[in-house]
């Protein structure tokens, strides 16, 4: 069996890194900030799968309030390929009438995803709508977004862990990492070994 360093081979952290220390900054930093904002409301954090459920579980940990937790999985991606049209995969199970949401998202690209997963929720009349994401490429942004809590803003290279993937690869990670566009072929054939 391949291990994860093999798999590591084809990551450069001089490029780009966040650690799994300013990781955990980050969530707890976001996290009060949400404590100190939504005092006396139905909170509820939406999670959009998959790549948001480490940062949302790390964010919802230092949130000292009553909550609740759903997800919703939708998709521009078909085959690593991105489109303009979404694919839902998956609908929340709570009803968010007269709620106040934060929608929980890894990693912010085109706002494309996000710009339909807030359209569609905002015809079920929550009180409010708001965004937590770990990490917004707001040089890659093509549909306007809003958004409340930001943890990081990168430059737009590619990148994977916690949460963030390549092929469903990297999750696992307890760290982010850029990796080379110009090894993704190779990461391909390797991954297509496993």
């Amino acid at each position: 069996m391949n291990s994860i360093v093999e798999l590591l081979s084809f990551t450069n952290n001089n490029i780009f890194s966040i650690s799994k220390k300013e990781l955990n900054n980050i969530s707890s930093k976001i996290g009060h900030k949400i404590s100190r904002d939504y005092q006396n409301k139905k909170l509820v954090l939406i999670g959009l799968l998959k790549g948001s459920n480490p940062f949302l579980a790390d964010l919802a940990r230092n949130i000292d309030l009553p909550l609740e937790i759903t997800y919703i999985q939708v998709s521009s991606y078909e085959k690593n390929i991105s489109s303009q049209s979404l694919i839902y995969k998956l609908d929340i199970d709570i009803d968010i009438q007269d709620r106040d949401v934060i929608i929980v998202e890894d990693i912010i690209d085109t706002g494309l995803t996000l710009k339909g997963v807030i359209d569609l929720l905002e015809k079920r009349k929550p009180n409010s709508i708001n965004i937590a994401v770990l990490l917004d490429k707001i040089d890659a942004h093509d549909k306007v977004v809003n958004i409340k809590y930001v943890g990081k803003i990168i430059p737009n290279v590619f990148v994977v862990g916690y949460g963030l993937d390549y092929r469903q690869y990297f999750r696992n990670l307890p760290y982010i990492t850029s990796v080379e566009v110009s090894k993704l072929k190779e990461l391909d054939t390797f991954i297509d070994t496993l």
